[in-house]
């Protein structure tokens, strides 16, 4: 009986799972899309909240067209932002602009403290300059005035050594008549040899002097300046690192660090931040089941909370080549955050008002697919 029912409760089992997962999906099946709103959050939307700074304080409806396609934006330069940073960490020492001044491309920015480096590059440049010496000394060979002197020398000595030649040949004549004794013999010989080895050292320096440096010393020379050259443009490099230029034409939109301040190349944050702010820009996402209604060249315009029905229009002058998540979000409790965009680039006519970094609402005069 025992055994019988032991064998019973698997299948017993799997039937109970079996049914479990069936009433799953049926009650999935007839359940509420998950992207409905809760009531509660309803509410807390709809509820208005007094304005802290006196006057009205009413949102401005947006367009209900068919013929819009809308989505929300961010203002960017008509280039993206710039985030101007250093490859090393120093402290700031100086900051030569101020947010909000335009600058060229090559202008310096910030100043990282660089004393060490400044040393290190004047080290350099001198050790460069005496190799340079050192080279055109080699190149030169020896002075005029030097070699007027060893001609002097060379001159001086082969006198030496004529005067100890003759004064040897009258000794050995002596010496077989008995005048002069073997060692005096021996004396005058030994001078002569001396004075005559002098000489040949001396014609020799004289030769050398004319010849002018070696081939090898020159070479050396050369090697010993290309790698003093070197030491020198590595430290202008190390030393330039530290001066933080501009790298195009555009406004300085935010200053991330102040003077004193250690600023580390390792962090998420640069130095400044800049754009080309003459033109405006925005980055708009659109959901994806628009994307087939907007064209390039497409008329837009964008509105912002801050400027009420404040139209600034625009053109469609560029279209993602990728789907992706959402870039802007609102905060609004009903907003799907779940689609897929498609960014769309919206190039303003007009946009002195309006702040890189701002959240705006856009429209695209849409078309229908098929059209």
């Amino acid at each position: 009986m025992l055994h019988r029912i032991s064998r019973k409760l698997p299948v017993a089992g799997f039937i109970l799972m079996m049914a479990t997962c069936a009433g799953q999906i049926v009650r999935s099946a007839f359940a509420a899309p998950v992207t409905a709103p809760v009531a509660k959050d309803v509410d807390k939307a709809g509820r208005q909240a007094a304005s802290r700074v006196g006057g009205p304080d009413a949102r401005e409806p947006l367009p209900e067209s068919n013929d819009l396609v809308g989505g929300n934006g961010v203002v960017e330069p008509a280039q993206r932002e710039t985030r101007v940073a250093a490859q090393v960490s120093a402290v700031v020492e100086k900051i030569l602009v101020h947010e909000g001044d335009r600058v060229k491309a090559g202008d310096v920015l910030v100043q990282l403290a660089n004393g060490v480096e400044t040393a290190a590059l004047q080290a350099a440049e001198a050790d460069a300059a005496a190799e340079q010496a050192n080279l055109n000394r080699a190149l030169k060979g020896v002075r005029l005035e030097d070699r007027d002197a060893i001609a002097s020398d060379a001159a001086a000595a082969k006198a030496r050594a004529d005067l100890s030649a003759s004064v040897a040949a009258r000794t050995e004549q002596l010496a077989k008549t008995g005048a002069a004794t073997p060692d005096e013999l021996e004396r005058a010989r030994r001078t002569a040899q001396s004075d005559l080895a002098n000489y040949l050292g001396a014609q020799a320096r004289q030769r050398a002097a004319d010849a002018g440096s070696r081939a090898e010393d020159i070479a050396f020379a050369r090697a010993r300046l290309l790698a003093a050259q070197a030491r020198a443009a590595q430290a202008k490099a190390t030393l330039e690192r530290l001066t933080i230029r501009a790298p195009s034409d555009g406004e300085v939109l935010q200053l991330k660090l102040r003077e004193g301040e250690l600023y580390s190349f390792q962090g998420s944050e640069p130095l400044v931040v800049m754009g080309d702010t003459r033109t405006l820009r925005v980055r708009m996402d659109v959901d994806e089941r628009d994307i087939a209604r907007v064209r390039e060249g497409a008329e837009a315009f964008v509105v912002a909370d801050a400027f009420g029905a404040t139209k600034f229009p625009g053109r469609v002058v560029e279209i993602g080549r990728r789907f992706g998540r959402k870039n802007i979000r609102t905060d609004d409790p009903v907003e799907r955050n779940d689609t897929k965009i498609l960014e769309v680039v919206i190039e303003l006519q007009t946009h002195a008002q309006l702040v890189p970094g701002q959240r705006v609402k856009s429209f695209i005069t849409g078309t229908s697919p098929q059209s």
